[in-house]
């Protein structure tokens, strides 16, 4: 993931990432879609770093700036990832911070987004969580949506055998399930994360229990590659 405070020679904020990437193999960026910085030739220096080809998503920060989807400023990203291939993936749902917007984040105007750009692939991050039934609907109509289900939970307290947590985290998997099962595109679900804000190999655990066996393969590998276009 990219930062929003990227340098000017560093446009979609993915210069540390890309680094990182040097040394682990099979790690790519997901660069940032800045609102505030949407003139021409900042989106020339984005199609620059794109056409590269080793950053292979675009990330908006939706909550954490205060701007909706359809937002005039988010165009010509959404115009660059259609140029070149890659989708487009909303941080939806609860925040990681007080100062951030919620408005912002519900995933219910991505819609508006899907429609004007149907050449373009959409992801709902965090499933839209807690507006699952929500997000669903967006993936149910359209196509051109995906969801991925990382940052569902957090931490280590969801690890916990306490009561509350069992029975919170029995909830919560109901309502994935649910809102699963209402946007009846099992291959538009695609697994995340969210690290460091959770072990990855816990987290991976924890979603695999919560779907049928027959639909691993589609949540954890086979859905992505079609996403991200990988071979």
């Amino acid at each position: 993931m990219g930062s929003w405070l990227g340098a000017e020679d560093d446009p979609l904020g993915v210069d540390l990432t890309l680094r990182i990437g040097e040394m682990v193999p099979g790690i790519y960026a997901a660069g940032v879609c800045d609102p505030g910085r949407s003139n021409p030739d900042h989106i020339r220096r984005c199609d620059r770093v794109l056409a590269g080809g080793r950053v292979r998503a675009l990330n908006v920060y939706l909550g954490y700036l205060p701007f909706p989807p359809d937002h005039a400023n988010y165009r010509p990203y959404y115009e660059l990832a259609a140029r070149h291939n890659i989708p487009v993936i909303f941080h939806t749902g609860d925040t990681y911070s007080q100062s951030a917007r919620l408005r912002f984040a519900h995933p219910l105007p991505i819609d508006d987004v899907a429609v004007d750009h149907p050449n373009v692939r959409f992801v709902i991050a965090h499933f839209g969580n807690p507006w699952l039934t929500d997000a669903a609907a967006v993936i149910y109509k359209n196509v051109n949506v995906w969801a991925d289900l990382s940052g569902l939970v957090v931490g280590t307290k969801w690890q916990s055998p306490d009561e509350d947590v069992v029975e919170q985290l029995s909830d919560l998997r109901a309502a994935v399930l649910r809102a699963f099962r209402y946007a009846e595109r099992p291959n538009r679900f695609v697994f995340g994360s969210d690290w460091p804000l959770v072990n990855i190999q816990s987290y991976r655990d924890l979603i695999a229990g919560w779907f049928a066996p027959h639909l691993h393969e589609l949540i954890f590998e086979g859905t992505a590659r079609v996403l991200f276009r990988f071979t």
